[in-house]
Formats: C-alpha cells, structure tokens, sequence
C-alpha cells in the first residue's frame, strides 16, 4: 500500500514539473551592444555615399526660382538631321549654358526633282509614246506599269534642279510635254532648346562651326 502511494505521488510531482517546463515562457535576453561605450558605430562607405548622393541629388533637381527664369535668355537651335549631330553639339553646349533639353520634330525635307510624261489613259498610248521617244534617240525613260502613276513616262529622277530642268528642255526640244515636279519626304529632324546667362552669351556658331543652323527665341523651361 505504501509503495503504491509513493507511486502515484512521484508521478503526479514529474507530471506537474513537466506542466511547470512547458508553460512558463522562456526569458527574453536583450541584445549585446553592437559596439563598446564611448566608440562610434561603423558606417560601410558604400552606405555613406548613397545618403550623400541622395542630398546632392534632392539639391541638383531643385527647379529654379521664377526671378532666375526671368534673367536667363533661352534659344532654339537647329535644326540637327541626324541624332548624331545633335547629341555632339549637346556635348559642346552644356558646360556653357544653365540647362540644355533637345526634340524631335517632323519635317519635310526634299528629296529630288522628277520629270516625267503624264499619265497616258491606256497602256498601248503609253507603248506607243515611248515608241517614239526611241525613235527620237531617247534612251534614259521608263513606263510605269503598276500604282498611282501607271501609264506614266519617267524621264528621270535628278537631285539637283539645274539638271531636271535640263532634261525637261531636251525632251520638249523633241516635240513632247514633260512636266517636272519636286519630290519630298517627311523626316525626323532635331532641335536643341537651352537656358543661357544673357551676360555670358553663347558663341555657338564658332563653336559648332554650322553654317546650316539657325537660333529663334524660346520659351524658358
């Protein structure tokens, strides 16, 4: 009898200590310091460098004051034909003025002169005339034979006007009725819009060395 009641009495103490383990919360130690008292904490530099770059970029993009706009002269030049040319003279530009943007714009441009024969209403009209361009010793022409043009005589496509102008001349010397038209394109073209001290005005013609160029007056930005 004994013995089983100082059975069950150990067992009850295991069970209540194993309660007492499991519900109590363990105790929450503090973390160490990460330094010593009295030395400074370390800084990696790449951290350091980001927060200085972050303060002299909020300083770099503050926008400027209305009495700044107000003094500065601003101008539009161009126009650039390539990104080329415009992104080299940028290069040349921006140490000198206070701020420097450029744009693309769409412009019609040239492409030559064409002299040709008007269309004829059939394709046989057209055979025949260009029977008697042969026969006249003319060799340079083409019949259009599809598109817009069809039945139209090319004479010639020429750059320069000087030389569609004589061809026309020489084919109405033969007794024909050639016309001449200018063709054209429309193509990017580049503008470069900058801010500049009215004191220190800008050379940029000796700079640039463009003759092809030409400044207006812009809208400060």
């Amino acid at each position: 009898m004994f013995v089983r009641v100082l059975f069950l009495l150990l067992l009850a103490l295991n069970i209540g200590v194993g309660a007492w383990l499991v519900l109590t919360p363990a105790p929450v130690s503090a973390d160490p310091p990460a330094t010593d008292p009295g030395v400074p904490a370390l800084v990696l530099l790449a951290e350091r460098e980001r927060g200085e770059a972050a303060s002299t970029a909020e300083l770099a993009t503050a926008p400027p004051s209305d009495a700044e706009i107000r003094r500065e002269r601003c101008v539009s030049l161009g126009p650039f034909p390539t990104q080329a040319d415009m992104r080299r003279a940028m290069n040349r530009l921006t140490p000198l003025v206070e701020r420097i943007q450029f744009r693309e714009v769409r412009a019609t441009q040239p492409r030559g002169y064409w002299v040709f024969l008007p269309a004829l209403p059939t394709r046989e009209q057209a055979l025949a005339i260009a029977r008697q361009l042969s026969s006249k010793g003319v060799r340079d022409y083409y019949v259009v034979t599809a598109g817009d043009q069809q039945n139209t005589i090319s004479l010639g496509l020429f750059r320069d006007q000087s030389n569609a102008e004589r061809r026309r001349a020489e084919i109405a010397a033969q007794g024909f009725k050639p016309e001449l038209v200018q063709r054209s394109e429309e193509l990017p073209v580049y503008w470069i819009d900058y801010a500049a001290d009215p004191e220190r005005p800008v050379e940029w013609r000796s700079l640039l060395h463009a003759s092809d160029l030409h400044e207006q007056a812009a809208t400060c930005f």
